[in-house]
């Protein structure tokens, strides 16, 4: 992929924000999400590359744009998988709290796991804690592990978690544990890329949420130098059966981040809608709006974080 196309994507994500921060706190998910949905589709058709949408809003006949299998772009350049979440925590955006994201990420064609829209178990980590978790052992162990790792006692670590009625078995071990925990109520891309910054204070994701989620996250640890892994959980016959269809018939097979993310040329690209502990939300100045983003490449570990000023009457900044 051309090493130029970084700097279109981080538009693609400043749309998508821009628009979708317009909708903070007014208690109106859908509007915020299509809103930034129908900015990132406008603006990818101005990028020349060949695109195919393999993870995205939904299958054509659920979603009216940026479905699976959408084409995008000029249909001129490289030939790339693309995985969109125009507006990771809709809930965050509407209540007004913390680390919603606008995200994509993109592999050369035939790279990025076309994972289905269901459930999968998460364990991810930053780069000092590599090679020392497995995400069929116990929460004690990862624990341990990354404590040792990380020159921590298991008393410092902070898990983040969703807050859902499933984890609460998941919870009470780590609180056993003696670790922290940072309840999300969504939005557990940022969360797993928090892993691998220091600042973020949080020490290893843990727990189950969206399959598409998870392979935008592994693009992210895999540019950054951390770890991923995941397993699919389907829940009923027709999640089986798509697996099955997929050539997946471990249902317990752990998918390791180049199982996700194949080859080493992706790139992960966000821009902050609400303020979170890596990225600020968007602010909005009489014509102004400020973006706060970062892109990475996993070829070349590359991390960049970007500051924008849009002009809100010249749509075509």
């Amino acid at each position: 992929m051309n090493r130029n196309l970084s700097m279109e994507l981080v538009r693609v994500t400043e749309a998508a924000a821009l628009a979708a921060g317009q909708w903070m706190g007014r208690g109106k998910k859908e509007e915020a999400d299509e809103a930034a949905t129908q900015a990132m589709r406008d603006k990818f058709n101005s990028i020349q590359m060949k695109g195919t949408v393999v993870i995205g809003e939904g299958e054509m006949d659920e979603a009216p744009m940026l479905f699976i299998g959408e084409k995008l772009g000029t249909g001129t350049g490289s030939e790339i998988d693309i995985a969109v979440d125009p507006l990771e925590g809709t809930n965050i955006v509407a209540a007004g709290t913390s680390n919603a994201l606008a995200t994509i990420a993109v592999a050369d064609r035939g790279n990025l796991l076309h994972a289905p829209d269901m459930y999968m178990e998460k364990i991810a980590v930053g780069p000092e804690s590599v090679g020392k978790i497995d995400i069929n052992a116990p929460v004690i162990k990862n624990l341990t592990a990354v404590a040792n790792a990380k020159n921590k006692n298991i008393e410092d670590l902070v898990v983040a978690i969703l807050d859902r009625e499933r984890h609460e078995k998941m919870i009470q071990e780590i609180r056993d544990s003696g670790a922290r925990i940072k309840l999300m109520q969504d939005g557990d891309v940022a969360a797993a890329i928090n892993t691998a910054f220091d600042n973020t204070g949080v020490d290893i994701m843990l727990g189950s949420g969206g399959a598409p989620e998870g392979v935008l996250a592994a693009t992210a640890l895999k540019s950054l130098g951390g770890e991923f892994q995941g397993k699919l959980l389907p829940q009923t016959e027709e999640e089986k059966n798509r697996l099955k269809k997929m050539g997946i018939l471990d249902f317990n097979k752990v998918l390791l981040m180049d199982d996700i993310v194949k080859g080493d040329d992706a790139y992960f690209v966000a821009t902050g809608v609400t303020n979170g502990e890596l990225l600020k939300g968007v602010q909005y100045k009489g014509n102004i709006g400020t973006t706060h983003s970062i892109v990475m490449r996993a070829k070349t570990g590359t991390v960049r974080f970007i500051e924008g000023q849009h002009s809100l009457i010249n749509k075509n900044n």
